[in-house]
């Protein structure tokens, strides 16, 4: 069998470091956090990185501290895309914020920068852009538009951990979490900087988000015992924080094996039913998705054939019970890929045996 994702073998290597921990005898709040906050933000290239509980409350934390510093209010809105996973949209809604959904290109799988100008009313204060499936989603025009129009740019990092960004008309190379005013990442234990459980953090070069965003995820506290925000506990562990900082010195190594994945099943898949996304060099490769109009049926056959995958996402968020408002919206792309999309294994645990027996599996489909 084939796994999509063999934690178990991946995270091996780095038990050591919860032991050293559990060792230590203290579990928050301390150095191994510390360190680690350090070191992210140096590899990001931002002056601060705030650790936290998960993906999504890294990006609710940052649009809360916005409205805290009064940037935003209730009833502003948040460009973000149709296609992507539904905690980008959640930390929206859950700050009485409005969603303003934008389409995809079919080629990039991200937001379609050429719609984005024709969704900005006047209430518009930020563009969250999503580096969906480790590739990034910044433009030069999107760039272009938040300078224009004086909006914020956020980026949801959860995919992305160590995509770098060539930026437009420059030779620089700027890596995502550092492209716009805050990045939200997450390292939920199958993300390619992955935790043993649930973890998360903030990026930016602005200190005073970087302290409403530490001290909203500390009870609203910035001295013990002094409350001065509603916030609410929001931290990252100690356990997490040192797994994640010994991982961290391999993730562009681990990142460059997704590469190379990549670029066999780039190169050697070619089936008429199956539609490989573009070769991508700067992309990390979170997941590696195909389209298909027989999705279903072809993930049938690669299980029979002892090939594991998965489907991100099943149902886009404009058709979830949660937003039944939106349910009558019509997001012709984005329901396309949904409907389409699966995911084929593509992780440093794979040997390229496995990856050359999943690309002949997909060109013998029939």
């Amino acid at each position: 069998m084939i796994k999509y994702l063999d934690l178990k073998r991946i995270n091996e290597p780095y038990v050591h470091a919860a032991d050293e921990v559990l060792q230590s005898g203290w579990y928050l709040r301390g150095e191994a956090t510390r360190r680690f906050e350090q070191h992210y933000a140096e590899y990001i290239g931002t002056k601060h990185c705030i650790g936290c509980g998960n993906g999504l409350d890294a990006l609710t934390l940052i649009l809360r501290a916005y409205k805290e510093m009064g940037v935003m209010q209730d009833g502003d809105e948040i460009i973000v895309p149709a296609n992507t996973y539904i905690a980008s949209i959640l930390s929206v809604t859950e700050n009485n914020l409005v969603p303003v959904l934008v389409e995809p290109d079919i080629d990039t799988l991200q937001i379609d920068d050429t719609l984005i100008e024709q969704a900005i009313t006047p209430r518009t204060r930020a563009i969250m852009i999503v580096h969906l499936y480790g590739r990034c989603a910044y433009t030069a025009r999107i760039g272009d538009i938040c300078q224009r129009y004086g909006l914020k740019l956020i980026e949801d990092n959860a995919q992305a951990h160590g995509c770098v960004a060539t930026v437009p008309g420059t030779s620089a190379s700027v890596k995502t979490g550092a492209l716009g005013h805050a990045a939200a990442h997450s390292f939920y234990p199958t993300k390619n900087l992955g935790a043993f459980g649930d973890a998360g953090a903030v990026t930016t070069d602005d200190d005073e988000l970087a302290a409403l965003v530490g001290t909203l995820g500390n009870y609203g506290s910035a001295r013990h015992y002094i409350f001065d925000h509603m916030g609410r506990n929001s931290r990252i562990d100690e356990f997490q924080a040192a797994i994640l900082d010994t991982k961290l010195s391999h993730l562009d190594a681990n990142n460059q094996h997704r590469r190379d994945i990549a670029a066999i099943y780039i190169n050697k898949v070619k089936h008429p039913d199956i539609l490989v996304p573009q070769c991508h060099r700067d992309s990390v490769y979170h997941i590696f998705p195909v389209l298909s109009a027989r999705r279903d049926e072809l993930r049938r056959y690669l299980k029979e054939n002892g090939v594991e995958t998965e489907i991100h996402y099943p149902i886009p968020p404009h058709k979830q019970r949660c937003y039944t408002a939106w349910n009558h919206l019509s997001f012709p792309i984005t329901e396309r890929i949904h409907a389409q999309e699966l995911s084929l294994p593509c992780n440093p645990a794979m040997t390229n045996e496995q990856v050359d027996r999943v690309a002949s599996l997909l060109n013998a489909f029939v």
